[in-house]
């Protein structure tokens, strides 16, 4: 073996051997201002769709043809038929129930991209579907939106799961 590599193997030995194991740089920094903006979207998106205001949900989506909703249901192409598939899905406040998210984590790409991961659950009268999302932004002059949106719920509770 090569010295250089005998002594990545002993010094990487010992780091184990002590109990160190090495932090990243950007584990010991704050969050960045960015991350900050995207949460705060986020944020006004569950207030609004908790008043039952799907309009005001749509602000934190890119109004434009090119943004895109995945769900199991298909792919919604355009704001507009993004706002048709929550207002055809949602009809009115029982079937939004109350929304939640949790387990948010913002990844930062660039100064003007970024994508998301959560969990989602609407808390309803007779169900709480809930589930994942995957959530690409952009910043555009107007701030961070959703340019695609990928959620995907859970299977029902009690509902028989296909095999593998």
């Amino acid at each position: 073996m090569r010295s250089w590599m005998k002594l990545v193997v002993a010094v990487g030995a010992l780091a184990i051997g002590l109990g160190v194991a090495p932090i990243p740089a950007f584990a010991q920094s704050a969050p960045p201002p960015e991350a900050y903006a995207i949460k705060d979207v986020l944020e006004k998106q569950v207030a609004a769709w908790n008043r039952g205001d799907i309009r005001a949900f749509m602000e934190g989506y890119w109004k434009s043809e090119q943004t895109e909703f995945v769900s199991a249901s298909g792919i919604f192409m355009g704001w507009q038929a993004v706002l048709d598939r929550y207002l055809h899905s949602y009809p009115d406040r029982a079937a939004m129930g109350h929304l939640t998210f949790s387990g948010i984590e913002v990844h930062i790409l660039c100064p003007d991209a970024a994508y998301v991961v959560g969990k989602y659950k609407l808390e309803r009268q007779n169900d709480t579907p809930e589930g994942v999302f995957t959530l690409t932004f952009r910043k555009f002059p107007e701030g961070w939106r959703i340019v695609n949106d990928h959620t995907t719920a859970y299977p029902a509770r009690g509902a028989a799961r296909k095999p593998s």
